[in-house]
């Protein structure tokens, strides 16, 4: 059972005159005023009376106060604490009647839960760092956290780099139906070499028909000069034609072959081989491309895990208020982080954190909540009655959402109203 305040006696502390106060046990307890009445100085109390000399005010007795600082909390588990006297020394009697000190308060009673506000007004990563230290997943899930921005970080730049190569590949230019590979001249230019041997060849027996041509008509003239030798050159001639007419049929049928196709085609081999090696750079920056597409798919399945693991850590811890998470270092209460909450959310979720650092202390003090309309004071009111918590705050304001007025550091009770708050308080 969770430890609440029963009743609040205070005199000459800070701006307090005298103030009574017996809070509602389940609900808010608004104690309300002008500025500078002492609303703030009750809060500052009850803090030191049960937090020890770290609330202590830096000037705690009254100013022009005749009398030492007075205070007298009774709680519901029978304890009650006093500090008075020049020292203000502190004396805690539990229910049998025996005498404790600060550590049996400290048993039971959250010093965040006498300064809320502390945790309200401490940063996004403050404020989920006391969430997971509670439930004892802090550390794990920083570690998923810190994976998970690494490989969100790799995936974004590999996404980027697919992304420009394969814009790079369509910029390229493509010329379909051509060989995968270069083509090589080199067969080409030995087919080349080829047809020039047999050219040769074929002018070497055509130079030597040429030449056996001249040999006939030296003949032919020495015959007619030399007929005394006509025998001779008879058999000569007789040679000569023969040869002639070999040389003839020889080279009958002899064409030199021409080189003219080839030489264009070797011509045009560097441009065919510029087309084919711009097919080759397209397929690979395509293929680049495609290979970190893959990548960004496996970084996705990554981060997809790293966030079901730490899904399932946060689903398996014990957390204080249903729909309350942790996402990248900030607290998440119905799928709305805290610069999204409504003050009531905002109350609620600080409350509930309070309540789970130490389940035994059963109230928290609020200050300032003049900020809030009296919708969203309801609000937490009934939620804080549902949840049997106890919640005492402060206002500037009398209205009738004020449980008691503070005027000069006196306590009133406000008028009484024909409708009263289900979770309002009053002097006694």
């Amino acid at each position: 059972m969770s430890v609440k305040i029963n009743t609040l006696e205070i005199e000459n502390v800070k701006r307090i005159k005298a103030v009574q106060l017996a809070p509602t046990k389940n609900g808010l307890t608004v104690i309300g005023g002008g500025n500078a009445q002492g609303k703030t100085s009750v809060l500052d109390a009850i803090a030191w009376a049960l937090g020890g000399d770290s609330f202590r005010p830096s000037a705690p007795a009254r100013e022009g106060a005749v009398g030492d600082p007075k205070l007298r909390v009774t709680l519901d588990n029978g304890i009650v604490v006093e500090r008075s006297g020049k020292n203000s020394s502190l004396k805690v009697i539990d229910s049998t009647g025996n005498k404790g000190g600060q550590q049996l308060l400290n048993s039971f009673i959250e010093k965040l839960a006498l300064d809320l506000p502390r945790f309200l007004n401490a940063s996004n990563r403050e404020k989920a760092d006391t969430l997971l230290r509670i439930i004892g997943v802090g550390e794990k899930l920083y570690q998923l956290e810190q994976e998970e921005e690494l490989q969100y970080n790799r995936r974004t730049e590999i996404g980027r780099i697919a992304d420009q190569k394969a814009k790079f590949a369509a910029e390229l230019p493509n010329f379909p139906g051509l060989p995968a590979e270069p083509v090589s001249p080199s067969e080409l230019i030995a087919q080349q070499q080829e047809i020039l041997v047999r050219n040769g060849e074929i002018r070497r027996k055509i130079e030597q028909k040429e030449h056996y041509a001249h040999q006939l008509e030296l003949a032919k003239a020495e015959y007619e000069r030399a007929q005394r030798e006509a025998e001779r050159l008879s058999q000569l001639l007789a040679a000569a034609e023969n040869n002639y007419k070999l040389a003839c049929i020889d080279t009958e049928d002899l064409r030199e072959e021409s080189t003219a196709e080839l030489e264009k085609n070797i011509a045009e081999i560097d441009e065919l081989n510029t087309k084919i090696r711009a097919n080759i750079n397209r397929d690979y920056a395509q293929n680049e491309a495609e290979e970190f597409r893959k990548e960004y798919d496996t970084l996705t399945a990554d981060i997809e895990r790293i966030r079901g693991e730490k899904k399932a850590l946060l689903d398996g811890a014990e957390l204080p208020l249903p729909g309350l998470s942790v996402e990248k270092g900030e607290l998440i209460y119905n799928g709305q982080k805290w610069d999204c909450m409504s003050g009531a959310e905002q109350l609620i979720v600080a409350t509930s954190i309070v309540r789970k650092l130490n389940p035994e202390c059963g109230f928290v003090l609020l200050d300032k909540l003049e900020q809030l309309d009296t919708d969203t004071l309801t609000a937490f009111g009934k939620w804080l009655e549902a949840e049997g918590l106890q919640a005492i705050a402060t206002r500037v304001s009398k209205g009738d959402e004020c449980s008691i007025i503070i005027e000069d550091g006196m306590s009133m009770i406000p008028e009484v109203k024909t409708e009263q708050k289900t979770w309002k308080a009053g002097a006694f």
